[in-house]
């Protein structure tokens, strides 16, 4: 009697396990097909990442978006740091996210502008100063469930902010979002210039094109005498972008002005105003714009609305 029971009780456990694992993939494959609906409108994904913390990432990835936003084209912003969200701050936003307009819908990003939509993790907080502390499984389920769930519509680009670091939520958008490219932020001096390495060595080994690498904080520009000093060295990183053969994008030079700007939520880099600073960040925004135009989506055979002309757009 006890090897019948023990026999029963392995074939229910086994049968159990089975539904779990059949329910588990088919939930998968929702997920899939939701993420796959979700940014399958969008022509250009673009990892903005850091090697460290304290380049400078969220402020290139925040006037990036603004910038090419400006700059004519549809383009979204997603912050995926769960631990350290500033997207929404540095843009000032209030605004929360709203539940879709059918069920089973995607719910829509908040809009910056016209041109320029928005969400980040912190919306999925009550209370935005609350710590949150994930191990890895729920960091990646988040940040598929997030990604799944946004209605981004037809964009020319979407710019991703990551935490620096080549760990979980990097990993989770580079496995997660098809086609996603990185652009890789570093400051001068050697030891943001070793931690990049392994950034551009992660997404080797991710298999994830590296667009360009961009050299933050390169120079302060005084704001008296307007005399350049390299605080942090300069050209650290167009070396490193030799070094690997990378298309090196530009080098910003720091500005009290951004600081300033970004506390109040109203970015400077982007802005109208001439200064070493903006122009630098000018040509930065042309050479992605150059390395990654905002070609044409193929056009969905089931796709019902768009411009009229054929093209998919609905500009």
């Amino acid at each position: 009697m006890a090897d019948s029971c023990g026999s029963s009780c392995s074939s229910a456990k086994a049968s159990g396990c089975g539904t779990t694992r059949e329910a588990q993939d088919a939930a998968l494959a929702q997920q899939e097909n939701a993420i796959t609906r979700s940014l399958g409108k969008i022509k250009n994904k673009i990892l903005v990442m850091s090697g460290k913390g304290g380049v400078g990432k969220s402020t290139v990835s925040v006037n990036l978006a603004l910038g090419l936003a400006q700059r004519g084209h549809m383009v979204g912003l997603m912050d995926v740091d769960i631990h350290g969200p500033d997207v929404i701050r540095m843009l000032n936003l209030k605004g929360t996210l709203e539940p879709p307009a059918t069920a089973g819908g995607l719910v829509p990003p908040l809009r910056y502008n016209d041109n320029l939509k928005v969400v980040s993790l912190e919306y999925m907080l009550k209370d935005r100063d609350q710590a949150i502390i994930w191990r890895g499984p729920l960091k990646i389920q988040a940040i598929r469930q997030f990604v799944a769930d946004m209605d981004w519509g037809e964009l020319d680009y979407l710019i991703i902010d990551a935490p620096p670091g080549t760990g979980d939520e990097p990993l989770s958008v580079a496995q997660t979002i098809p086609n996603v490219k990185a652009i890789v932020v570093t400051t001068p001096q050697k030891v943001a210039l070793a931690d990049v390495r392994k950034s551009i060595n992660f997404c080797k080994t991710v298999k994830v094109e590296i667009t360009g690498v961009i050299e933050n904080m390169s120079g302060f520009v005084c704001p008296h005498c307007n005399e350049t000093v390299d605080i942090f060295k300069t050209g650290g990183g167009e070396e490193v972008a030799r070094e690997f053969e990378l298309p090196f994008l530009g080098r910003i030079p720091m500005d009290p002005r951004i600081v300033v700007a970004g506390d109040d939520g109203t970015p400077y880099l982007s802005s109208s105003e001439d200064s070493p600073a903006t122009r630098a960040f000018a040509g930065v925004l042309k050479a992605i714009e150059t390395r990654l135009p905002p070609v044409k989506a193929p056009v969905s055979l089931n796709m019902t609305s768009g411009c009229g002309c054929g093209c998919g757009s609905s500009r």
